[in-house]
């Protein structure tokens, strides 16, 4: 009974849900662009990347992301958090990219698809509940493979 109360207050340092993000790196495995205006679907983009993209979560809450867009970088390290609900990843990292500013910060606010051992899906973009029917959207659907980190799974 006493090692019962005793580890039932004992505070474990990450959630599951932390825990699988720190699991290994990430590796991009496809990028969809879907544009929409209001609710309905206008045109759905794949975009192929010929290069391999590394998202690194550690379990100090920074994290890195390599070859951004295709351009040959390592960010520097930056810090991720979950939202209080656990449903939306939050980043400060800031990427080179090929944009007219010439950086951004593609997870500042990610929407969490799914999340499992071995895949990770996140939607960016315009990924407010609300919005007008008339308006014109578009969400990028970022979906990642976990690869081996240093060798164990």
């Amino acid at each position: 009974m006493i090692a019962i109360v005793i580890n039932s207050c004992k505070k474990g340092g990450q959630s599951p849900i932390q825990a699988l993000f720190t699991g290994g790196q990430w590796q991009l495995a496809s990028v969809q662009v879907s544009y929409y205006t209001g609710n309905v679907t206008d045109t759905v983009v794949m975009i192929n990347a010929p290069c391999i993209q590394d998202f690194i979560f550690n379990a100090d809450n920074t994290c890195t992301y390599s070859n951004f867009d295709c351009i040959t970088q390592t960010s520097s390290p930056a810090q991720w958090t979950l939202t209080g609900n656990q449903l939306f990843l939050q980043t400060n990292m800031v990427c080179k990219d090929t944009t007219a500013a010439g950086s951004s910060m593609p997870f500042s606010n990610a929407a969490i698809q799914t999340l499992g051992q071995f895949s990770l899906v996140l939607q960016t973009g315009d990924i407010q509940p609300n919005y007008s029917l008339t308006a014109k959207r578009q969400i990028i659907t970022w979906g990642f493979v976990r690869q081996k980190l240093n060798g164990v799974d």
